[in-house]
């Protein structure tokens, strides 16, 4: 897999960071970490990168929104929404946005891998310009330890 550039939107630092080095174990650079929705949209134009990790839930404007304005502007943007269980809602409404697809916190480093995979690939295909769909459905299967795989969305 090629090497990306990823901006990391979070408003916690521990979890940021975390992603970072997750990433760049992975063989990625991060070129920035932006802790809010208003800053990320400032720093994608400044650093335009391959990929944005987004957290949902942040103070002021959410990474629903966030993605939606990044969008208006770049839509070629690609993001992995990064997001805790019981937010399926949320998940759909990021995807309905424009979020190729989620991972679940705590997040694992394979699983972080196989989005930033399955984003890379998206990439690779023609521009879709209606809304993506998401297998996001509930998993009561699974114990509340386990780390569910990531959903692609994908046209």
């Amino acid at each position: 897999m090629m090497a990306l550039s990823v901006m990391i939107v979070d408003d916690s630092m521990i979890m940021a960071q975390k992603l970072k080095v997750m990433l760049s174990e992975l063989g990625h650079q991060v070129v920035r970490i932006s802790k809010d929705g208003e800053e990320a949209i400032r720093d994608y134009a400044l650093v335009k990168p391959d990929l944005v990790t987004m957290d949902i839930t942040m103070p002021g404007m959410d990474g629903i929104d966030t993605v939606r304005a990044i969008l208006a502007s770049f839509p070629d943007a690609r993001f992995i929404m990064v997001t805790s269980h019981g937010q399926e809602a949320m998940v759909v409404r990021a995807i309905d946005a424009g979020a190729l697809g989620y991972v679940l916190k705590p997040v694992a480093k394979d699983r972080l891998s196989a989005m930033v995979t399955r984003a890379l690939q998206h990439s690779a295909q023609p521009a879709s310009h209606g809304p993506r769909t998401a297998d996001v459905s509930a998993r009561s299967s699974e114990s509340e330890s386990a780390s569910p795989g990531p959903d692609v969305i994908d046209s």
